[in-house]
């Protein structure tokens, strides 16, 4: 489907963008890849990487409505994967998160809406389920705008869904590289904020060709959910380093000790495919679509009342060797 099609990515430098160009320019034939970011520096680095003849790089900020209205000029396709995601910085920095978390989705819902986009898929993330930061609030915010988006577009064809994953191994800022810093520099021992802690895993391409396939699936309003295991951080750390002691130093503001991605106030929504979870919207005004069966034929069933999907209590767990082959993945 994306074969001949313009495809934007807000926030294209970042690792998502970057993978999700590659994959895109492994299987189809483009007619154009827009990069819209506001760091020229990240941009011309990436070019040195990707450079076909398809690729556009477009210096610009999600919380500029106008620049966001020319980037989408003969769009078909949005992956809106900009976002301000560092929690204590959102913590210390709260309307600058709002600016791009939330004013920004607006302006990429309003311009996708303008220049008639066939489909937007927004990146979420599991700290939208039940928030207790402000990134993940402000992602909350985001999710409902574009869930919301398909009540809006009027007799217009655009259809805006929502992908809510967890932590993508090897991402940047995430756990795996930091740890590995500190193995490398021959610390001993490993910090732990607490023996409990589990966490989603996915890895980079996982997330991107679940995107790419929901692209496919999606009537809009959904949000789709993977099925991905989960992982103890101690095991993460025994994994990545067997020998050495962890040191237990707290969890810190605004983490949680498990993970949601469905949580159980929207179980009465949720409906469960064979390899994801859907959130149906709460309102349907303009798009009365059947969410129990999606474009491609997968067809869903209703989770029990109260059922809660979260890194605690989910039934996929990795070993080390799974992990490690994860983490040994990243560049692939």
């Amino acid at each position: 489907m994306f074969d001949n099609a313009t495809i934007l990515i807000t926030g294209g430098t970042g690792s998502f963008g970057k993978k999700y160009t590659q994959i895109i320019l492994e299987k189809y034939k483009p007619k154009k890849i827009i990069i819209f970011s506001r760091d020229e520096l990240k941009q011309f680095e990436m070019q040195q990487i990707f450079n076909d003849p398809c690729m556009r790089y477009f210096i610009g900020d999600v919380r500029d409505s106008s620049r966001m209205m020319e980037a989408m000029d003969g769009v078909d396709y949005v992956i809106h994967a900009a976002a301000m995601k560092q929690v204590p910085a959102a913590e210390y920095n709260p309307m600058e998160c709002i600016k791009t978390n939330i004013d920004g989705a607006e302006n990429v819902i309003k311009a996708a809406i303008a220049n008639n986009v066939k489909q937007v898929i927004g990146l979420s993330t599991d700290k939208a389920a039940n928030p207790i930061n402000l990134y993940g609030a402000t992602k909350l915010a985001s999710d409902k705008l574009f869930v919301a988006a398909n009540n809006m577009v009027g007799s217009r064809d655009t259809k805006f869904s929502v992908v809510r994953y967890g932590n993508v191994v090897g991402s940047r800022g995430s756990v795996v590289p930091f740890f590995r810093k500190l193995i490398q520099q021959g610390c001993d021992e490993l910090p732990i904020t607490h023996t409990d802690m589990t966490r989603f895993m996915i890895t980079l391409r996982q997330g991107v060709e679940f995107v790419l396939r929901n692209f496919e699936r999606m009537h809009g309003g959904e949000i789709f959910v993977p099925k991905i295991p989960s992982m103890r951080m101690t095991e993460l750390a025994k994994a990545l380093a067997p020998e050495l002691k962890h040191k237990v130093i707290g969890i810190r503001p605004g983490e949680k000790l498990h993970e949601i991605m469905c949580p159980a106030d929207d179980s009465h929504l949720t409906l469960e495919f064979s390899d994801h979870y859907v959130i149906c919207p709460t309102i349907q005004f303009a798009n009365q679509a059947d969410f129990s069966e999606n474009r491609l034929g997968e067809k869903g069933t209703p989770v029990a009342q109260g059922f809660e999907y979260n890194s605690g209590n989910n039934t996929d767990w990795l070993s080390h060797e799974q992990f490690l082959a994860m983490a040994n993945s990243i560049g692939d």
